[in-house]
């Protein structure tokens, strides 16, 4: 039975605390807060990395139930308190002419197309929609991609997961913005670093400035 269809026989609930009425009630959307820094070893010399809860509880329903379980009407949400937390992100900032990049962290094609699509994307999406009724102009900028060899980097430690992803994560050149501008990468989760890692050695070779990385939660 499909999650569209439950909703009609079922009370909706809420993915973080289980009370009816809301898929994403209000107390449980307190959980991102301010970016708080995440310090990774994969992450050094890179940009500043900043999640905006730990990655339990809500916060963690929430983004599994967005990513995993097809509750894509948490995009709005979730990019809403991306959008509220992105200009306070340490080093994040727009370009000359005010306008920000955002860049969506890749996933496995595989994953995407059981998943109904990127889901990185439409979180960038919903997030730069937010930012754009503020006044901002926003881009985003789905530049990123895994190649087919990527897997799964589900139990991989850090060393392991670094090697999956060398040599995987590649540019898309023609939806790349223009060289020098100044980006910030948005992920769901911090883990070990690597895909961020991966992710800023391809933007920065491509001549793009990555200023910050900002996910939803980091674990660990």
């Amino acid at each position: 039975m499909t999650t569209k269809l439950l909703d009609l026989v079922l009370p909706v609930r809420c993915v973080g605390c289980r009370t009816n009425g809301r898929l994403w009630c209000e107390t449980c959307a307190t959980e991102f807060g301010a970016p708080i820094p995440v310090h990774r070893p994969a992450l050094d010399g890179g940009p500043q990395a900043c999640a905006l809860a730990p990655y339990r509880g809500p916060a963690r329903d929430a983004v599994l139930a967005y990513k995993e379980r097809g509750r894509r009407e948490l995009a709005e949400p979730l990019g809403a308190a991306m959008a509220r937390a992105l200009p306070w992100a340490p080093g994040a900032r727009p370009d000359r002419d005010g306008v920000w990049w955002l860049v969506p962290a890749p996933s496995r094609r595989r994953t995407s197309r059981q998943r109904g699509g990127e889901h990185m994307t439409v979180l960038a999406r919903s997030c730069a929609a937010e930012l754009a009724r503020a006044g901002p102009g926003v881009v985003v900028a789905p530049v990123l991609e895994l190649v087919r060899s990527a897997a799964d980097s589900v139990g991989l430690d850090a060393a392991a997961r670094a090697a999956n992803l060398a040599g995987r994560v590649r540019l898309r050149p023609r939806a790349s913005p223009p060289r020098g501008s100044p980006v910030v990468l948005l992920d769901d989760v911090i883990t070990t670093g690597a895909t961020a890692a991966a992710c800023h050695s391809v933007l920065t070779e491509a001549g793009l400035e990555v200023t910050a990385v900002v996910a939803l939660t980091s674990a660990g």
